[in-house]
């Protein structure tokens, strides 16, 4: 591939990253909406993990406040990658809601530089998203991460977040495939994801053939 053949394609990338935001402006109550949920969602796993104590659950070998902080870190991240997912699964259904398919599809890129670009933008909202949501749950729970492992930390985000991409490329193209149930499947697909991903318990609990699937994913 010649260089001006690459810049093009690095162009298109970030043009195609810039179109969502658009649209995310666009659609800015709906967003409002969605980081709502996103942090009610949050919230109650931490409520949750608080009201352990008084269902008698606590004692002087569980530790609340870990369990508490071990799901409300597994909600974090699991509010991310869900939004990584669903932002990048439904890129081409976007295309057809805003009618602009046909146009996108002529355009002279690669289809991966297409979905690519979706894809760095749903990490980056994601994450600020994510962020958003952190300062809330540290504010409400009195959480602290001075000793946490930060580099540990960003480690597991990318090894969770490269995967996850490949997946939701995959997925997008799904409502090509079958337009009236194409939309559904990748709900189904982000509901298996959910149980078998072990951010809110051991994969070790999981029946064997579950386990193996949460390895794999």
């Amino acid at each position: 591939m010649s260089a001006g053949v690459q810049h093009g394609e690095l162009n298109a990338l970030y043009g195609f990253a810039e179109r969502q935001l658009h649209v995310v402006k666009r659609y800015w109550v709906w967003e409002v909406v969605w980081l709502f949920y996103s942090l009610v969602s949050v919230l109650s796993i931490g409520f949750l993990a608080s009201g352990l104590d008084s269902l008698g659950i606590g004692g002087t070998t569980f530790d609340l406040h870990r369990a508490q902080l071990y799901l409300l870190v597994g909600a974090l991240l699991w509010g991310y990658l869900s939004l990584v997912f669903m932002e990048a699964a439904y890129g081409i259904a976007w295309e057809r809601w805003e009618g602009t398919i046909e146009y996108t599809f002529m355009a002279p890129v690669r289809r991966l530089t297409h979905l690519l670009g979706i894809c760095l933008f749903a990490i980056a909202y994601g994450l600020a998203r994510t962020f958003i949501v952190l300062m809330v749950a540290i504010a409400m729970f009195g959480l602290d991460f001075s000793h946490a492992d930060i580099p540990a930390a960003v480690l597991v985000l990318a090894a969770s977040t490269v995967p996850l991409v490949g997946l939701s490329i995959l997925t997008a193209v799904l409502p090509l495939l079958s337009p009236q149930k194409g939309e559904q499947m990748s709900i189904a697909l982000q509901g298996f994801l959910l149980l078998v991903s072990g951010v809110y318990y051991p994969l070790s609990v999981l029946p064997a053939p579950m386990q193996l699937a949460g390895q794999a994913s």
